[in-house]
């Protein structure tokens, strides 16, 4: 599981990056999204590295619904 957080705003970056941004779950400057480990997220996030912060989680998070 990685713990992925918006460190940097996306305003004045390409549109493209911020759709990326969004599509991971990131609205705000220090938001956070616990995203499992898949070749398409590792993807998203290499495509906004600049502007992200990611920590690997070593147990699931479960989370109260």
């Amino acid at each position: 599981m990685l713990k992925v957080t918006l460190k940097k705003s996306t305003i004045g970056f390409n549109k493209k990056q911020q759709a990326t941004a969004k599509a991971l779950g990131l609205g705000k400057i220090n938001s956070s999204v616990i995203q499992a480990e898949s070749p398409a997220v590792l993807g998203m996030i290499r495509k906004i590295e600049h502007l992200v912060e990611v920590q690997t989680l070593q147990e699931p998070v479960e989370e109260n619904q």
